[in-house]
């Protein structure tokens, strides 16, 4: 079995930078579109939630830092934010409603994190599945 608090120190990291990400863009949600040079929308208050639920992604993170055996298996929501989050902006840019430049925020949201996210989560559900399996055949 793998040893899931030698994930901490990412998950650590991980709820920093959500955190951080978080809360900029929340305080200053028209700050990508300038830094990508892309027209300011007309609801800001859309980027603000974004960074909202992007800070309480950290939140997650940091209960699975500070816990990884109990709170392991809230990575599950971050992989799977972090797999559909990119899907989503490809199709959004092949069909011309986001410009490709904007895929650097999957660069730095989603794909950095991936060889840490799918081996903790795959080892979670390992965990998960051994801990069922031995549940049940006790009755």
């Amino acid at each position: 079995m793998v040893d899931l608090r030698s994930y901490r120190k990412w998950f650590y990291a991980a709820a920093a930078y959500n955190f951080v990400w978080g809360a900029l863009v929340s305080v200053m949600p028209n700050l990508l579109f300038t830094w990508l040079r892309m027209p300011i929308p007309n609801y800001p208050s859309l980027m603000e939630c974004i960074g909202m639920i992007v800070g309480v992604y950290g939140l997650g993170y940091l209960l699975v830092a500070r816990d990884p055996e109990r709170f392991g298996p809230f990575a599950w929501i971050g992989l799977l934010g972090k797999v559909l989050g990119p899907l989503g902006f490809i199709w959004a840019a092949a069909t011309g409603q986001l410009p490709w430049r904007f895929g650097w925020l999957n660069v730095t949201n989603d794909l950095i994190w991936l060889p840490v996210f799918i081996p903790f989560s795959v080892a979670v559900a390992k965990r998960e599945i051994a801990t069922y399996r031995e549940s049940t055949s006790q009755t």
